[in-house]
């Protein structure tokens, strides 16, 4: 878990292009593999941008489809209501392909769709109308590189003859708090089983039930994850469920139904991946400052829509930025064709 791939039982992974950066996480293995060219494409899950965001560290194509388009089955699951499988490429022919070969229904995932997968050609998407969040580019802790690099693209872009306008944020300063009270809660749950009785790591040393149930987890989970088990578990007791748990919930569906509505104006929404390139091992020792890293991905997976992070360029520090794209629920066709021919 989290933003930096520095939570590993086997240790740090190392950025292939300056092994002295973090590769970004949670799927950070799968895109330094892609990166180093030790594998043509990798799978990696996207809980809140852990796809989109390492592939903007690593200079690889990140893509998340829509909730439900790909099965679960086999996964270890974090977040149930946000997971979603997806692959890291250097191109978007071998995205579609690897995506193409997925996605469907499984009977074995409830959750995977039944609607008919739309065939991917990667055609010419012709004139597009594509939103931004000029809320976003304006906040305090933002590159200014990243944003005077999203700000030429947009210029590009309206002189190729596409519309762009601004796009109002839904809830920016409430999406990160959302995803994390309802992301660590599910968490809490699904992490439950693993107890060192049936699933998991078994304490060696540990004398009786008591101690292989509190032994067991101690030392098989890590800080993060013990500090995201123990959030979800604050937030669902009785006396905070309402005010933490509840609320979120709805926030989230306020954000998804302006995510929706922004969809009726817009075919597609342009924002950074990331607000920074790649950081140092140790750079972030603030869990709130390593969550805010995921301010721009985070709203795909509460609105369950599809985003692919793309790379854009190269910072003056020479790490490579990454540009993402939003698109509507189950419009992967329309987003790997706009990203294949639109940058």
């Amino acid at each position: 878990m989290g933003s930096s791939n520095e939570n590993s039982a086997f240790g740090n992974v190392k950025n292939p292009l300056d092994p002295t950066k973090v590769p970004g996480g949670s799927s950070g293995g799968a895109a330094a593999s892609v990166a180093a060219g030790i594998v043509h494409t990798a799978l990696g899950s996207d809980t809140g941008g852990s796809i989109r965001q390492p592939a903007s560290f690593t200079g690889t194509i990140g893509f998340k489809p829509t909730y439900g388009r790909i099965s679960r089955y086999g996964l270890i699951a974090f977040a149930s209501s946000f997971d979603q499988i997806g692959p890291f490429a250097h191109t978007v022919e071998d995205t579609a392909a690897v995506y193409t070969a997925m996605a469907g229904h499984d009977p074995k995932d409830s959750t995977t769709s039944r609607k008919p997968v739309e065939p991917v050609t990667l055609a010419p998407p012709g004139k597009l109308r594509i939103g931004y969040y000029r809320e976003g580019l304006e906040r305090p802790g933002m590159d200014p590189e990243v944003v005077a690099h999203l700000q030429a693209h947009i210029d590009r872009l309206k002189a190729d003859g596409h519309t762009v306008e601004p796009l109002d944020v839904p809830l920016l300063e409430h999406q990160v708090p959302t995803y994390y009270i309802l992301a660590t809660a599910e968490a809490s749950s699904n992490l439950a089983r693993f107890d060192g009785i049936r699933f998991g790591h078994r304490s060696a040393v540990a004398k009786g039930v008591d101690e292989t149930y509190r032994l067991s987890r101690s030392e098989g989970f890590g800080p993060e994850v013990k500090r995201r088990i123990l959030l979800g578990t604050f937030v669902l007791s009785a006396g905070y469920y309402d005010a933490y748990y509840g609320q979120a919930q709805r926030v989230r569906r306020i954000i998804r139904d302006h995510t929706l509505a922004a969809f009726q104006r817009f075919d597609l929404i342009l924002s950074p991946t990331c607000p920074s390139t790649a950081f140092g091992h140790g750079a972030i020792t603030d869990p709130i400052a390593m969550y805010l890293q995921d301010i721009f991905t985070v709203q795909a997976n509460l609105a369950g829509t599809p985003a692919i992070s793309l790379p854009t360029g190269t910072h003056s520090n020479g790490l490579p930025f990454g540009i993402q794209l939003t698109a509507a629920p189950f419009a992967e066709a329309k987003l790997l064709a706009a990203a294949k021919h639109l940058f």
